[in-house]
């Protein structure tokens, strides 16, 4: 119960500085645009495009596998009421508690990837009084499922903007970096992938979480059907644009 209070006080929430677009009733096959790829790296480029190389962090982010259908749930298994936000869904645990949240899924797909290269030392988290929550031994699944939703409790998008290093220049974006308002409330969504056409154009794609906790998913582009789910870093000024949130382009954070 503790960190149920916690999370909501700490994490994301539906009330943002810009009004989301309005919730619609979901339908059997979610969006109509669904992607049948089964992982990120498998989802189409724009014409012209080629994938930038990725290691570390950015390429187990492109092998993360997406279910068969696009339909985003809450933690307690119904729909969520806005399937228009979302492009794929990540296979991803969400849990059944409501603890995996905006911050939360970033924080959620980082410390697997460290678990997954047995980096257990570097699982490490801070809350908003900078106090740390190290992931420890035994270093088994059930105890690192344990581990994350204490983090989950504790911290959020307040807090891991604290932890996270500030990138000014968004031309610098490399896949992993995180969009990031950190607040009560705030929001963060996850650069999942990257792409340049022969002309040195960067286009990208965003990840998220939202609240209540739900299934993490790729972001559509509200702006351009055409391209999405990418956007493209040329198209940036001030702000960038997604279906249930606007970030500043000062919002960019990195590891």
């Amino acid at each position: 119960m503790m960190y149920l209070i916690l999370c909501i006080v700490l994490a994301c929430n539906t009330t943002s500085t810009h009004t989301p677009r309005t919730p619609t009733k979901p339908n059997a096959q979610g969006y109509v645009g669904k992607s049948t790829a089964s992982t990120i790296a498998n989802i189409p480029l724009p014409n012209g495009y080629t994938r930038v190389t990725a290691n570390g962090f950015g390429a187990y982010l492109r092998s993360v596998s997406l279910k068969k259908n696009n339909i985003v749930y809450l933690y307690n298994g119904t729909p969520k009421a806005n399937q228009n936000a979302q492009y794929a869904v990540l296979d991803v645990s969400v849990s059944n508690r409501d603890l995996q949240q905006c911050a939360d899924a970033v924080m959620r797909l980082r410390a697997e990837y460290l678990y997954s290269i047995n980096l257990f030392n570097d699982i490490l988290f801070i809350d908003n009084d900078r106090k740390p929550y190290q992931f420890t031994q035994p270093y088994t699944r059930s105890h690192f499922d344990t581990y994350l939703l204490k983090v989950f409790g504790m911290c959020g998008s307040a807090s891991l903007a604290l932890q996270l290093n500030h990138k000014p220049n968004i031309s610098n974006m490399v896949i992993g970096d995180v969009l990031i308002r950190g607040g009560f409330p705030g929001h963060a969504c996850l650069v999942v992938d990257m792409a340049v056409n022969d002309n040195g154009d960067s286009i990208f794609m965003l990840a998220q979480s939202y609240m209540p906790a739900q299934d993490i998913h790729i972001l559509l582009n509200p702006l351009h059907n055409n391209t999405s789910p990418w956007y493209s870093i040329a198209d940036v000024t001030d702000r960038i644009t997604t279906p249930e949130y606007t970030f500043s382009s000062n919002e960019l954070r990195s590891w």
